[in-house]
């Protein structure tokens, strides 16, 4: 009878999150976990069997990390403006967890957007009184900008926080009135050189 785990899976997961916070996603093996936790490899495959089990763990309580992040974006004043200004921040705070979740190859980058989208429409179709179509729209152009923010931010770069507000809230006010006003913005349709003629004789 194998000996029984002194560690819980949530205890090993939580340590192995450690472990790739320091040192980055191919510094996670079994050795490293087992010297981070005081013991063997032994538990380490008697609970998850294989590495790989582990790691699709570890990914997962990263995500749930960058999650509660959003969440407290939205419990902001202005939801979309904090959405944008905490999603940034768990990129300068986690810039690791970040590069893991959003910037590493075969990451599965548009599968995490869309579930972070699926978080975030509702409320967009509730405050800007927007079809779920155009919260779709406006969210993927928002975070088109976050993101390009958020891998300057893991790199080092820090940009003012009220000129990164400034930033936000500008692009957010042209997109809100195109989708509002032009029509076929959403879809790609509409008549872009009409448009630009208009904007550039004013």
């Amino acid at each position: 009878m194998a000996p029984k785990n002194k560690f819980t899976r949530e205890e090993m997961v939580a340590a192995a999150l450690h472990v790739v916070r320091r040192k980055g996603e191919d510094a996670l093996t079994a050795k490293a976990l087992a010297e981070e936790l005081g013991t063997s490899t032994q538990p380490v495959f008697t609970c998850f069997g294989t590495m790989d089990a582990l790691r699709a763990e570890v990914f997962a309580a990263a995500e749930k990390q960058f999650v509660e992040y959003i969440q407290r974006g939205l419990g902001e004043g202005i939801p979309f403006l904090g959405f944008g200004m905490y999603y940034i921040a768990f990129a300068r705070e986690e810039p690791i967890l970040y590069r893991m979740l959003l910037l590493a190859p075969n990451a599965g980058t548009m599968e995490l957007v869309d579930r972070v989208g699926a978080i975030v429409y509702p409320r967009l179709m509730e405050i800007y009184r927007i079809t779920e179509p155009e919260a779709r729209r406006y969210f993927r152009d928002m975070w088109l900008v976050a993101h390009s923010v958020a891998a300057l931010a893991v790199t080092g770069v820090t940009l003012d926080e009220e000129e990164l507000r400034r930033t936000l809230a500008g692009f957010s006010v042209g997109i809100l009135r195109s989708i509002k006003e032009i029509p076929g913005f959403v879809d790609g349709t509409f008549d872009k050189d009409t448009i630009f003629k208009k904007l550039v004789s004013e």
